[in-house]
């Protein structure tokens, strides 16, 4: 079930939406964005069951009504689901489409709404692609929109990651996505808005969905099924011999670093890495601003952030995370994994050392 009052943080967003939907001032397209796993698939879901349901009370959905219990199963008729997808061993289908994997989709966001693209890569067995959204998912979606709706009430879909979409795909989408069919939605969840194709993103309302606190990451991450606390010790470790060798003028121990990320076992855990790694050098430079009450730094690892933040120069961090976006988009092309990470490796070190 996801109410409002079950989702983790972004009141305000929350309060902005019902505001929204008891106005009757209801976007027909809206986008939110987040940086991963801080809850807009949790905040769409409620607002939609919110628009929906029979007899909400103060300001939440009621969670007892026919439309209420069945989005909680994300079992309503007039609410779809668009995600990346590719082929994989759980479908047969040669041309596949979110509804190919509807059932696993189910699984992971009733029991997660805040899992990442890791997780949901996971979750459909296509760990080692690159999950697409292709022109196939435009009929289908375009298809089911064009039925009279089951319920009286309002047809939903909810598209996640807008930014897997190619041109040929949000082409056939544009005609629908401006002029859909009466009280019909389109709600886009990307974690990357300046990727999003402009005629998509011009179209829609935005809404900015906040970072989480570290209480709050807290309590997602104690939902996530596929949480794993060897993962997390892999990629910290990983990290800090990297960051270790480079502030250290240890190139060929970096570059070793750079080797073993490369050979993780899926391109998606490369990516993976490359967040966390991020999220890392995100956290030195609130060290090196005198934040870092706002870093979300675990008490056993205040050391090693602040031995860090010392030995990094002023505009490391900024070039870094610069340099690790590029990787991720670099490896969603299919770029070979070992040049990328060797040369990651070697504009973090000059960055340091070439001054």
């Amino acid at each position: 079930m996801m109410r409002f009052a079950d989702v983790i943080g972004n009141a305000d967003v929350a309060k902005a939406l019902i505001s929204m939907a008891d106005s009757g001032r209801v976007a027909h397209a809206m986008l939110m964005y987040e940086n991963e796993g801080c809850g807009a698939l949790a905040l769409a879901l409620a607002y939609v069951q919110y628009l929906n349901c029979s007899s909400p009370v103060g300001g939440d959905s009621c969670g007892e009504c026919p439309s209420c219990r069945q989005m909680a199963k994300l079992i309503h008729p007039d609410v779809h689901y668009v995600f990346p997808v590719n082929k994989g061993p759980k479908t047969t289908d040669d041309k596949p489409t979110s509804e190919s994997y509807i059932k696993y989709w189910r699984e992971l966001a009733v029991a997660n709404p805040y899992f990442t693209e890791a997780d949901l890569q996971r979750a459909i067995g296509i760990e080692s692609k690159n999950g697409l959204i292709a022109v196939a998912e435009a009929k289908a979606i375009i298809s089911k929109l064009s039925l009279t709706a089951v319920a009286d009430g309002y047809k939903a879909v909810i598209f996640y990651l807008p930014e897997k979409m190619n041109q040929e795909t949000a082409n056939r989408l544009l005609k629908m996505v401006e002029e859909p069919p009466e009280k019909t939605l389109f709600i886009f969840i990307t974690h990357s808005p300046e990727k999003v194709l402009q005629t998509i993103f011009s179209r829609c309302q935005s809404i900015r969905v906040m970072p989480l606190t570290k209480e709050e990451m807290e309590k997602t991450r104690a939902m996530n099924p596929f949480d794993d606390r060897e993962e997390y010790d892999l990629f910290m470790d990983l990290f800090a011999d990297l960051m270790r060798a480079v502030t250290s003028g240890e190139l060929q121990a970096a570059l070793e670093c750079g080797e073993a990320v490369a050979g993780l076992e899926s391109r998606e855990k490369q990516k993976a890495f490359c967040n966390f790694a991020g999220e890392c050098i995100r956290k030195i430079f609130m060290v090196q601003q005198k934040m870092p009450q706002i870093a979300g730094i675990a008490d056993q690892e205040q050391e090693f952030y602040a031995d860090m933040a010392g030995r990094c120069g002023k505009g490391f961090c900024m070039r870094t995370i610069t340099n690790i976006e590029k990787v991720v988009a670099m490896i969603d092309r299919n770029v070979s994994s070992k040049i990328l990470f060797c040369d990651l490796v070697n504009r973090m070190y000059l960055s340091i050392w070439s001054r």
